[in-house]
């Protein structure tokens, strides 16, 4: 059978053998499917030196069509003995059958131009029909810890098209750096963009970069983003980070922080900077109206740009030291009622849960905003395990499950020394495949609030892009076909079979130009001897 990643619902085969796409093969596209049309021409088109010229009549065609007995993002890919046809039930379903027609056609339709100018492309003939899992199939990309340039991001836009994710988790600021422009407060990107120096591996290395690192996208640049992602059926989630991992943004304009306690000893007595090391900071926003109405000024650019339903907040791992020791939080919990120092929390993520849905947007933060109680309306990413997520769906709110022990792929693929700055628990390709996105302790009402699920891609310690993809693939590949594909339990799955599909993706990935790790090891330059990481042993806990 073909080697088609992620694999599909059905595959049958019409006849024996193969049909050819040559020069003459032309492209209809009925209406509703014209984006898609480009899509071909200028990708596989691009790649094949075949021009698809509009459509005339005969079978040597391929046949674009919006179908309506099909699911919203499903597929019909048809070689018979008509013309060739790729049908969907809305231009999404089409997009993901063409991303199966380029499989089809071989490694080299991933190219940028013609290896083998003039050569005809063979087609099997057989019959595909598929359609997703789930809704959500995200791909989180960190670029506040390491700022990753425009084309990097299109680039991986075109990664996750080529494995049919749909959502792009955009996480754009943290203590080590703010990366969207917002013009109302300058001073985010002139000066919390950057900062001096980087943490060269985990905290507890002694290595330093000392280089000034930053970089900021512009909002036309974003917008280009956006386009760029809709055009291939992909939502791009913005992520703003509330009230903790603030420390960049505190930087820029003190007066969020907590100004009535000594920031300046965690600084060593020095004014506070962008961090430049890794973990998480003690410097966090303060709960006051002036912090507020800054952040509400920022979402409303954010919501300028980003059409999204959902608009995450961060809500992690805020660090309520200076929180206990201030008197305007202190005050501020007394005026509201509230119990203590997580309810000030709940409730600062609930005043932008009710501005956002006042807005026509969702809210969605990282499981933390269950502390205190949860913000209502709001979604939730559950990354601390499966707890979270499933305290979340039975109270009855939506759920994306990323659990940080199964699909965190900054964590370390295989034990030894040749790991590059090796983070956290092993997590092979087989265990990424056999990671299961819907707990089952849900029942099956509660179950239908997992609205899919997300890999993440922190970067800490990846300090370009080759060192994201060689943490990113191969293992991308798998989750994505835990998120589209209907598999069995995942003991059941057949990995010696994804492991043969596998051996024909690498050459897919290969012509994409992606630095993935190959199955028999890191070679010597992705490699980072001396590096110090921080590697956990055994299994990663089962919660």
């Amino acid at each position: 059978m073909v080697d088609l990643i992620p694999a599909p619902v059905r595959c049958s085969w019409n006849a024996a053998g193969y049909t050819s796409l040559d020069s003459d093969t032309a492209l209809e596209a009925r209406p509703g499917t014209e984006g898609v049309a480009r899509w071909l021409r200028a990708t596989v088109g691009a790649a094949t030196g075949l021009p698809f010229p509009e459509a005339g009549d005969g079978a040597n065609r391929l046949v674009l069509s919006i179908e309506p007995d099909l699911p919203p993002e499903g597929y019909r890919l048809v070689n018979d003995d008509g013309p060739y046809r790729i049908q969907g039930g809305s231009a999404a379903g089409v997009f993901w059958g063409a991303q199966t027609f380029r499989q089809l056609l071989g490694p080299d339709a991933f190219r940028r131009a013609p290896v083998r100018p003039g050569q005809d492309w063979d087609l099997p003939q057989i019959t595909v029909e598929d359609s997703p899992r789930f809704r959500w199939r995200g791909l989180m990309l960190d670029v506040a810890r390491h700022f990753m340039p425009k084309e990097g991001v299109l680039r991986y836009l075109d990664l996750m098209a080529a494995h049919k994710l749909n959502v792009f988790h955009f996480h754009l600021t943290d203590d080590q750096g703010w990366r969207i422009e917002i013009r109302r407060h300058p001073r985010l990107t002139e000066v919390a963009s950057w900062r001096a120096r980087t943490k060269f591996g985990h905290r507890a290395s002694p290595l330093w970069e000392e280089k000034p690192h930053g970089g900021y996208y512009t909002q036309d640049d974003i917008r280009e983003i956006v386009a760029y992602a809709a055009e291939r059926h992909i939502t791009v989630v913005p992520e703003i980070d509330v009230p903790g991992h603030s420390q960049a943004a505190i930087a820029a304009y003190p007066e969020l922080g907590n100004t009535d306690v000594t920031t300046a000893s965690i600084e060593g007595g020095t004014a506070l900077t962008v961090w430049d090391t890794w973990g998480i900071s003690s410097n966090v926003l303060a709960p006051t109206d002036t912090t507020l109405r800054f952040y509400e000024g920022v979402f409303e650019e954010v919501l300028e740009l980003f059409p999204s339903e959902f608009i995450h907040v961060g809500g992690d791992e805020c660090l309520k030291e200076q929180w206990s020791d201030s008197v305007t939080a202190k005050t501020r919990i007394t005026e509201l009622g509230l119990a203590d120092e997580d309810e000030l929390q709940s409730w600062f993520i609930g005043h932008f849960d009710k501005w956002l849905t006042a807005r026509g947007r969702r809210l969605i933060g990282w499981d933390e905003i269950l502390e205190g109680g949860l913000a209502p309306g709001a979604a939730v990413s559950s990354w601390r395990g499966y707890g979270g997520g499933v305290a979340a769906a039975r109270a009855g709110h939506d759920v994306v499950m990323c659990p940080e022990q199964y699909v965190y792929l900054d964590h370390r693929q295989a034990p030894g020394e040749d790991e590059p700055v090796p983070i956290g628990f092993v997590r092979t390709l087989e265990d990424v495949y056999r990671f299961e996105p819907v707990p089952s302790q849900l029942s099956e009402e509660e179950a239908g609030h997992v609205l899919g699920t997300q890999a993440n891609v922190w970067t800490e310690v990846m300090e370009d892009t080759a060192r994201v993809d060689y943490q990113t693939f191969p293992r991308l590949a798998a989750f994505a076909e835990v998120a589209w594909s209907r598999l069995p339990a995942p003991q059941e799955r057949d990995f010696a079979d994804f492991e043969r599909r596998m051996a024909a993706h690498y050459g897919r990935l290969d012509a994409l130009g992606v630095a993935y790790r190959p199955p028999t090891g890191p070679r010597p330059w992705q490699r980072r001897p001396g590096v110090l990481g921080r590697p956990l042993e055994g299994p990663p806990p089962n919660r």
